[in-house]
């Protein structure tokens, strides 16, 4: 019996004239002793509590009490009192605790005598079946659940049902399409009524006109990307509800996460819907010439028009999530090459894994093996030849890091030719890697590699890669080339005149696609760097 209920029992005995008090007359103070209050101190303290607020006389609102009625509910006070403050010291020391392991996390790396590291250091690696990197069951999942209630939940089910109806159409898949499968006005409008009709189901959602752009085109780039048909819709459309990222994005987008992380949706606006499809033909074939191509992978363009008033309109485009993964992504960076902003705004404290770091925050290079490393080189520049040539700016390489093992960091010094360098080296081999995930290796994703430290000895200096420490992580490496749909329009022209007047024009992000091309290209060719010892 707990102390709570034990004092319940014992009060409603002495309401009741059963008083477990031995001895002595319940209505005078101190009249016995409580039986068993040597094996329960908590209970001696509450009965001598209990009994000198008998003696005062204690009165409730509805009149004075009797001695053994004021003792019994006193002694359920006192009870009461004590296991609430019991609970909320147990409360505060749990706070304490988990403050204490976020500032441990947050503790910013430190190289002797090279000044201070921006950003975090490497988490520890999992412990138990999942010590190897993968990502364990019980993780915690980026977005929140779009369930019944939410308000874009609607919204979802239109997209599913969307999505069902023009993946299940068959039709012929050619690669050599014609120009008119290109044309933005290639569309197909479909309603889709709540009681059902001759094309489409019934359903529980409301009323809404779905839009399908260039369904052969997306469809043969699907082919193109080797994604099975049924596996994309069961990956979109299946029982398990999509995830909404926690905020917009920076254009005012919205994301969404399949329940795999296979896919991500996000929201567009008419203007970039405009450009994707000035631009389809020439993305078709790039990505059909360069099988390793970093730029986004794109499955489908669609739009929902809600029935009504407003008749509102929802664009929005389904692509890759580059980070899906069996292995947990510790960090990620969001690199242009400018510098101008290009910090994260989260405090220290506040940066976890699903944080978006920027180029300054950026404090490693990334030390490619000698065939992958010359791949990048030619894949980033026909990547950027080809934005380019479309007026692209503004796109950006996201870059995923995975740390194998914290415990491997080096602080080596010297060169790595020495024969003891190699030797001390963590690196990976064909023996401590899964076969299978080996094989899985491409340009891009699940690459394993070596991060360098790298550290700033003045905030103020104007190289965005800072110097190298001789100190190495084993990584697992994913990246591509996102955020394409951005021209260098009117605006980015006039954003362009206006920061120049304040900043160096070359830090700030907005300039002519020829000039951000060379820009980002340098700065990507010195952060990612060849390895130079055998992995």
């Amino acid at each position: 019996m707990t102390p709570l209920v034990a004092a319940w029992a014992s009060t409603f005995g002495l309401l009741a004239g059963e008083s477990e008090l031995g001895g002595g007359d319940v209505g005078r103070p101190g009249g016995g002793t409580w039986r068993g209050e040597q094996g329960r101190p908590w209970l001696k303290r509450a009965s001598g509590r209990a009994s000198s607020a008998s003696a005062r006389g204690a009165k409730l609102p509805g009149g004075a009490l009797d001695g053994g009625t004021t003792c019994g509910i006193a002694v359920v006070v006192v009870v009461v009192a004590e296991e609430a403050e019991v609970r909320v010291r147990g409360r505060r020391r749990r706070r304490w605790r988990r403050r204490r392991r976020r500032r441990r996390a947050a503790a910013t790396v430190r190289v002797e005598d090279a000044g201070e590291v921006r950003g975090l250091p490497p988490p520890s690696p999992a412990t138990g079946p999942h010590a190897g990197g993968g990502r364990s069951r019980g993780a915690r999942r980026q977005g929140e659940t779009i369930a019944k209630g939410h308000k874009n939940y609607e919204l979802m089910l239109n997209l599913q049902l969307g999505i069902r109806h023009a993946v299940g159409k068959q039709g012929p898949i050619t690669l050599d399409l014609k120009s008119s499968a290109f044309d933005p006005k290639e569309k197909v409008w479909t309603r889709f009524p709540p009681e059902g009709s001759k094309y489409t189901p019934p359903h529980s959602s409301c009323d809404f006109k779905w839009k399908d752009y260039c369904p052969q085109v997306f469809r043969t780039l699907r082919k193109l990307f080797k994604v099975d048909a049924a596996d994309y819709m069961l990956s979109l459309c299946g029982d398990q509800a999509l995830r909404e990222l926690s905020s917009p994005g920076k254009s005012g987008s919205f994301f969404y996460l399949t329940s795999n992380d296979q896919y991500m949706i996000k929201t567009m606006k008419k203007s970039e819907v405009k450009i994707f499809l000035k631009m389809l033909r020439a993305y078709y074939n790039h990505v059909r010439s360069f099988e390793n191509t970093l730029v986004t992978k794109f499955f489908g363009l669609h739009c929902v028009k809600l029935a009504g008033a407003n008749q509102k309109k929802v664009r929005f485009v389904i692509m890759g999530n580059l980070f899906c993964s069996d292995y947990s992504i510790h960090r990620r960076f969001d690199l242009k090459g400018s510098s101008l902003g290009r910090t994260t705004d989260k405090p220290q404290t506040e940066i976890d894994e699903y944080t978006t770091l920027k180029d300054l925050d950026l404090n490693f290079i990334f030390r490619l093996q000698k065939h992958w490393h010359q791949e990048f080189l030619r894949q980033v520049d026909k990547d950027c030849d080809f934005l380019e040539q479309e007026n692209i700016m503004d796109y950006s390489l996201l870059v995923g890091v995975h740390f194998r093992d914290k415990g491997n960091l080096l602080a080596s010094e010297g060169s790595f030719d020495s024969d003891s360098s190699r030797a001390s080296s963590p690196h990976l081999s064909r023996g401590d890697t899964d076969p299978n995930r080996f094989s899985k290796i491409k340009l891009g994703s699940n690459m394993p590699t070596r991060a360098e430290l790298t550290v700033r000895k003045s905030e103020c200096e104007p190289q965005i890669i800072g110097e190298p420490t001789g100190e190495f992580y084993d990584v697992i490496l994913y990246f591509g080339i996102i955020d394409i749909l951005q021209d260098y329009d009117i605006s980015k022209k006039l954003e362009h005149a206006y920061k120049s007047f304040q900043y160096d024009p070359t830090s700030i992000s907005a300039v002519d696609p020829k000039q951000y091309s060379r820009r980002f290209k340098d700065f990507v060719y010195k952060a990612f760097q060849e390895e130079k010892i055998d992995i």
